[in-house]
């Protein structure tokens, strides 16, 4: 039997109720390594558990103004990781603010709605689509 590491998944949200129904629709519907977290600061000091994808709110400054938005903690892990593929959460349906997240290297921008949900789960997929595939593109180009 082939021992697979998990798809380690961070959530990062100022809000708590959101945060825990995202955790709970990840725990329910695939076998997933969650951590949560309730700030960016709080993401980048985890980031040696090496996640796989980071869902990320945009805002996050719900809970303390002070805190670093979406976009200065995405900075910072792209900063420390660039392989790790970020997507963005916001209620927010503006192109300006989705334009902006992709400016800075998020993978994917997604508008908290009902469908969210089916929207990361699709984004997630895609994500392994790609990175299988480049890991393929690799190996051939090493061996031309």
């Amino acid at each position: 039997m082939k021992n697979e590491k998990k798809v380690g998944i961070f959530l990062v949200d100022d809000d708590a109720l959101f945060l825990k129904s995202l955790e709970i629709e990840f725990l329910q519907h695939a076998d997933f390594d969650i951590e949560t977290f309730t700030t960016g600061e709080l993401c980048i000091k985890n980031l040696s558990h090496n996640p796989d994808v980071i869902i990320l709110d945009y805002h996050l400054d719900g809970i303390d103004k002070k805190a670093m938005n979406g976009i200065e903690t995405l900075d910072k892990i792209k900063a420390s990781d660039p392989g790790i593929s970020v997507v963005m959460l916001s209620s927010q349906d503006s192109i300006e603010v989705a334009v902006n997240c992709m400016h800075h290297k998020a993978f994917d921008y997604i508008v908290k709605s009902e469908t969210a949900f089916l929207r990361l789960q699709k984004t997630i997929n895609t994500i392994f689509e790609y990175k299988k595939m480049e890991k393929e593109l690799n190996w051939y180009m090493e061996r031309m």
